[in-house]
């Protein structure tokens, strides 16, 4: 098996992690949501990422990432803390996504708007600019994500979305803002001591809010199952093969694949729950592809047309 993985090009090793990665990530949607259907958010998150933060720790040991921390400065630490705090309201408001709307396939293609803050962000504090085909991604995106949240049998004005919409929207809006302060290159931090600082605040967060709410640490066998196999496939596997894929292939290229996970998660959903998006959700999915595509091949076109120093 080693011998075969080594005879393969390095684009293909780049691809197939890629692949693994998007498939794992997708089965997170299933598994989360069939446990979110029996524990309460902060049960849910103590055991799904204490079981993420052991993994880590693991493969942080195996890699001997921890002798990086004696180069952080004040700033460094400072940042992480920050970093950690977003990923609290960030997640929460993913899972609690998860949890509210019906369909997780909804919840993947939503997801595809965190490019498009990115974008905005970036045009607010970084002073970048747009081209055409970013925009283009932008207009299509918001787009996929109105029919994706659109609520045919709304009445009141306050009904016109689905609900957890907002929880996707916020959920977005963290996320860039983290990938924004990444851009900013304060500190290069390896992706693993990332996943660390961030699976620890999320369990901290999570055992802090059993303990405000009094909930009990005993859980169901089928509900400590799915957590086990969610924890494994997103925390872990799903971090571990992007680490190595942009390894061997572009981010960009590695980006836009990840875009598809809601075709996965589709397919997941309606094996696993039976059920399946409406048509105009299905529309706004592939939209949101679509869109995701447009503003990744945009900002490739800008940066080729950077001179080089």
């Amino acid at each position: 098996m080693k011998k075969f993985w080594q005879a393969l090009p390095d684009k293909t090793k780049g691809y197939l992690l890629t692949l693994i990665g998007v498939l794992a990530m997708s089965n997170v949607y299933i598994f989360s949501k069939a446990a979110l259907q029996e524990l309460k958010l902060p049960q849910f998150g103590f055991y799904w990422f204490a079981t993420g933060l052991v993994l880590s720790l693991i493969l942080a040991f195996q890699q001997k990432s921890f002798k990086k921390i004696k180069e952080f400065s004040k700033p460094d630490f400072l940042l992480l803390i920050l970093f950690g705090l977003i990923e609290i309201a960030s997640t929460t408001f993913f899972f609690k996504a998860i949890n509210t709307m019906p369909n997780p396939a909804i919840v993947a293609f939503m997801g595809n708007l965190t490019p498009v803050f990115v974008l905005i962000l970036g045009f607010i504090i970084l002073k970048e600019r747009f081209n055409k085909m970013e925009i283009a991604g932008i207009i299509l995106t918001l787009s996929a994500a109105f029919l994706l949240s659109y609520n045919p049998k709304w009445i009141k004005p306050e009904e016109i979305f689905i609900d957890g919409s907002i929880y996707i929207l916020l959920f977005a809006l963290f996320g860039a803002t983290s990938a924004i302060l990444m851009k900013l290159n304060v500190v290069k931090f390896s992706p693993i001591l990332l996943t660390i600082n961030r699976t620890t605040y999320l369990f901290l967060f999570s055992l802090l809010m059993m303990k405000i709410e009094g909930l009990s640490f005993h859980i169901s066998t089928s509900a400590l199952k799915n957590v086990l196999i969610g924890a494994f496939l997103g925390p872990f596997l799903t971090a571990t093969a992007g680490l190595y894929a942009i390894k061997y292939i572009e981010v960009s290229r590695k980006a836009i694949l990840s875009s598809t996970k809601g075709l996965f998660v589709l397919i997941g959903s309606y094996l696993y729950f039976k059920k399946i998006p409406g048509q105009l959700q299905i529309i706004g999915g592939i939209l949101s592809i679509l869109g995701v595509i447009l503003i990744i091949t945009g900002k490739q076109l800008i940066q080729k047309k950077k001179p080089k120093s």
